[in-house]
């Protein structure tokens, strides 16, 4: 079977761009004890944020398989 270039990360093109604002629910939280949230999908490490938290982000970092976001006071 081939399963192309799949490595378990986003495969498209991010959904969001580094400056975007944009309000997201935490979902789970990392290794790091940084708040896990997604956008289409697509992983968002949001610091300073628990589970269950819903806040708005500014987008502050964006790789082809997550961003990193800080919360808008």
């Amino acid at each position: 079977m081939d399963f192309g270039e799949s490595s378990g990360g986003y495969e498209k093109s991010p959904p969001i761009n580094e400056g975007d604002i944009v309000d997201v629910k935490i979902e789970s939280l990392g290794r790091e004890g940084d708040g896990i949230a997604k956008v289409e999908g697509y992983v968002v490490f949001v610091p300073q944020t628990e589970v269950g938290e819903e806040v708005q982000v500014r987008i502050t970092k964006v790789t082809t398989k997550f961003g990193f976001g800080e919360v808008i006071e």
